[in-house]
């Protein structure tokens, strides 16, 4: 519905001037108000309010008539969204109510002051500038004396640092100088959310699950940047930004997405309020309801926010991607354990190590090389002594079933007889500095100039140069690690890319630096899809990141420190990331920074067997932790670790198969699970792996017990019980939910590609009413086949009535050789397996009346067929 209206802001009043024309029925709301400037004069702004398919609103505010166009993030969104019809349900003077198709959701427009109320079935769920918040810095002429010019605007983005105000057009950062070619521009609002005292999101910080009030300190920033040893509890921004805040109570989960890729300061304020208005007597008799106010502040672009009206946690996670697009489905051998350092020092050492993962029969599926095993930081290249034959190396790793990570940063060292330098400076791919010359800044290699991956040619130049052809000494085993990509400068402001620089179609930096990694990412991924003609799935790993990342790979927590603090501090950030749409994400097993104690060691290598993305990494400037350098007692404790994984990578792989089609985090918080206990709103030292284990990594030293909160309905003995588990040293508490089936393989091998015809187990755990269902989803582990092709398997089980059922379609040599069943309350008489045909066996099996656990054994029956046992 196009509907337009003036709205003015003026001191003494603000109403429709005018409200005009037939309705036209479209599926956008548009209208205007009126910004009054610096300078007294008033500056329409052009307001969009539409409804996308899936409960979500979207809301754009932009100038009607810019001096120049303001940066509006592409390539962020999947496609642009398809709208639906608002209808008009009132209108009166200075209010328009709008419906919703399904008359669930209306939006209430204020003319004075200017509001938007979202409700759902008569309860309002979140309002915008409730606060009177909303601010928009119009674009200016250069004025003649741009330095007495004085802001307007209550907060400067850049408050971190020692700062001189040179008025609105310049900056001095130390002793950097911002010229805002363009002038100010910032942007930002206000959103209450009704009811709700419970918020989370906005990664990356390494901060707490559930976001603090910052009314008495600093805002949650978002602002990639390269800081190495991060703090703990700080509000920096740090490798990654998702401006994505959740928030909940126990009827309902909301998000707001607000799509700005500039620098964004995120306030939050919870706060208790009267019920229902009314007099000061009767608002002391009501029961005060909780609520959180939100203030998004932008240093650049236009207000473009979705608003995400759930109701639940998975819907939200499904509207996200529904924007954003779903986590890549990963090759399989990325889910095994990866074996990293800064770095190994030679095609003898990486032989070495290999060799020393065989000896101890410790599984892995990767080694990576880290900056030294170019020749000087150039990226595609080999140290000419220390990599001599680095194709006869991957030889060696592919016939061991294994793989390589080597990284490949943004910035080019700058040299003329560098091949990639001279070619990306002749067709103009770098990064501009405000005078219209190559950006020089210091990296690895020294002086270093920055690709211009914003560009769509240079990213699709970029992708060629991961071509066999091309990269010499590469192989299909080799594999890519994107780092440094904030960007990060040495001796820049703040270690990144100063703000004037200019990319693309002449946008500053400011606007886009959010994104850099973002379109790093994305051009590797497609470079190495493309090298195998568009048939098999990548792995990139970068540790700079945006909203919709989730689509080119995997990140991770980036310069964390070998302290317990750092161990602790890794599972809510991880949970805050997997629930901002990237479930392909883990922290530094051991801690990058440091010398960690074997204690710590072992306790992070447990936690870290049970997140998404798993691996040991480390300093130049650590001693060597490879896994049995800390006595055979730890060794054979780390082992079990890494072996545990992989048995558990059937269920793991099926559970990015769900993130991948349906959204679900891989590792998720309690609550999202437990949405109506309030206990778990706040628990940061346990999770869900899918929705069937619960994980409690131990995080504290010398710990002798944990008490892990076991959350549920009637499943659990007490309902919401914290058991007390002893923990020594070789012991991690995990349990399975009841009603739920978990697939387990029998034994793990020396990688994923060893493991391709090991039998299969399946764990029963039943519930209350003796019932449990799980899935499995197999397919060939490294191509799209899966998806141009429908080439897979999603078996199903359910167990009921005392028979355990499977059913599905795909060809595979596996069996199922064991079933354990959990909870079941009686010895049988006898245990039968019938397929498909009717055909039957007896089973071997055992019942331990202690643990109430039966086994059935020697089955073999066919992953892929249709089959059913039967316990009498």
């Amino acid at each position: 519905m196009a509907l337009s209206f003036f709205y003015v802001f003026e001191e003494s009043r603000a109403d429709w001037l005018s409200l005009f024309g037939d309705v036209e029925l479209k599926s956008w709301l548009l209208f205007f108000i009126a910004a009054r400037s610096s300078v007294c004069s008033q500056v329409l702004l052009q307001v969009e309010i539409c409804e996308i398919e899936g409960n979500i609103f979207r809301l754009k505010i932009d100038e009607a008539t810019p001096l120049r166009a303001r940066y509006k993030v592409p390539d962020v969104l999947t496609k642009e969204p398809t709208t639906q019809r608002l209808f008009i349900s009132q209108k009166e003077a200075g209010i328009l109510v709008l419906s919703s198709v399904s008359e669930d959701y209306k939006l209430q427009v204020t003319a004075n002051p200017f509001q938007v109320e979202l409700q759902s079935k008569g309860e309002t769920v979140l309002s915008m500038n409730s606060n009177g918040l909303l601010y928009f810095e119009h674009l200016q002429p250069l004025p003649c004396d741009r330095y007495t010019a004085k802001s307007g605007n209550s907060r400067t983005m850049n408050d971190r640092g020692k700062q001189e105000d040179l008025g609105l057009w310049q900056e001095k950062f130390g002793s950097f100088l911002d010229v805002k070619a363009h002038g100010p521009s910032s942007v930002g609002t206000d959103f209450s959310l009704h009811g709700f005292d419970h918020v989370y999101g906005i990664p990356q910080h390494t901060e707490a699950l559930l976001l603090k009030n910052t009314s008495d300190g600093d805002a949650y920033r978002l602002y990639n940047l390269d800081i190495f040893g991060h703090k703990i509890h700080d509000k920096i921004g740090i490798y990654g930004s998702v401006p994505l805040l959740l928030a909940h109570k126990p009827n309902r989960t909301a998000g707001i997405f607000w799509l700005n890729s500039s620098e964004t300061l995120v306030d939050i304020s919870t706060k208790a309020v009267p019920l229902s208005s009314g007099s000061a007597a009767e608002a002391a008799k009501q029961r005060a309801v909780p609520l959180t106010d939100v203030r998004w502040m932008s240093e650049s672009g236009i207000i473009d926010v979705f608003l995400l009206m759930g109701p639940t946690a998975f819907d939200i996670f499904k509207q996200f991607a529904q924007l954003t697009g779903t986590q890549a489905l990963p090759p399989l051998f990325s889910l095994g354990y990866h074996q990293c350092r800064w770095n190994y020092e030679d095609e003898q050492d990486v032989k070495a190590v290999d060799a020393g993962f065989d000896e101890h029969d410790i599984p892995y599926d990767v080694i990576w090389l880290d900056i030294e095993h170019t020749d000087g930081k150039r990226y595609f290249t080999w140290d000419k002594k220390k990599f001599q034959n680095p194709r006869k190396m991957q030889e060696h790793l592919r016939k061991k079933k294994r793989k390589l990570v080597v990284i490949v940063d943004p910035h080019i060292k700058i040299d003329p007889t560098y091949t990639l330098y001279s070619q990306a400076k002749d067709k103009g791919y770098f990064v501009k500095d405000r005078n219209g010359q190559d950006f020089e800044g210091i990296c690895w290699p020294g002086s270093s100039c920055y690709l211009d991956f914003t560009n769509p040619e240079v990213r699709k130049w970029y992708a060629d140069q991961f071509t066999f052809k091309t990269y010499k000494g590469s192989t299909n085993i080799l594999f890519v690690w994107n780092d440094m990509n904030e960007p990060s400068v040495f001796k820049g402001a703040e270690l990144t890319m100063q703000k004037d620089a200019v990319h693309y179609n002449n946008w500053e930096h400011r606007e886009v630096h959010n994104l850099y990694g973002f379109y790093q990412q994305m051009a590797t991924a497609e470079g190495l899809i493309r090298r195998s003609s568009g048939k098999e799935r990548p792995f990139v790993l970068t540790r700079s990141f945006f909203a919709g990342s989730q689509k080119y790979g995997a990140v991770w927590t980036g310069d964390n420190t070998a302290e317990w603090s750092y161990l602790k501090i890794s599972i809510p950030m991880l949970l805050t990331i997997s629930m901002a749409g990237i479930s392909f994400c883990g922290a530094d097993v051991g801690g990058f920074i440091g010398d960690p104690e074997p204690e710590l060691l072992v306790r992070w290598y447990q936690a870290g067997a049970y997140q998404p993305f798993f691996r040991g990494h480390s300093n130049m400037e650590s001693k060597r932790r490879e896994p049995w350098l800390f006595g055979e007692k730890n060794t054979q404790i780390i082992r079990e670790a890494i072996r545990e994984r992989y048995v558990l990578l059937p269920y793991l792989y099926t559970l990015f198969y769900r993130a991948h089609t349906a959204a679900e985090p891989v590792m998720r918080p309690l609550w999202v699970e437990f949405p109506g206990k309030i206990e778990t709103f706040g628990v940061e030292n346990e999770y869900m792996l899918g929705n069937a284990l619960l994980v409690h990594p131990v995080t504290e030293q010398e710990a002798k017990a944990v008490s892990v909160l076991l959350p549920g309905s009637e499943e659990v003995r007490m309902n919401m019980k914290l058991l007390s588990c002893s923990v020594q040293r070789s012991v991690i508490p995990v349990f399975q939910r009841g009603g739920t089936v978990i697939p387990l393989k029998t034994r793990a091998a020396k990688s994923t590609e060893w493991m391709i015809d090991i039998s299969y187990e399946l764990h029963v755990a039943l519930d209350t009413e003796a019932c449990a269902i799980g899935e499995l989803y197999l397919d060939d582990g490294h191509s799209f086949q899966y998806l141009h092709k429908k080439q897979f398997l999603y078996q199903k089980f359910t167990f009921q009535k005392n028979i355990l059922s499977s059913s599905g379609k795909y060809h595979t040599t596996c069996v199922v050789e064991r079933v354990i069943v959990l909870g079941f309350g009686q010895q049988p008489t006898f245990v039968t397996a019938c397929s498909k045909d009717g055909k039957g066996k007896e089973v071997v099996f055992t019942y331990n009346m202690k643990t109430s656990a039966l086994t059935l054994e020697n089955l073999a029956l066919s992953v892929d067929a249709d089959w059913q046992i039967y316990i009498n």
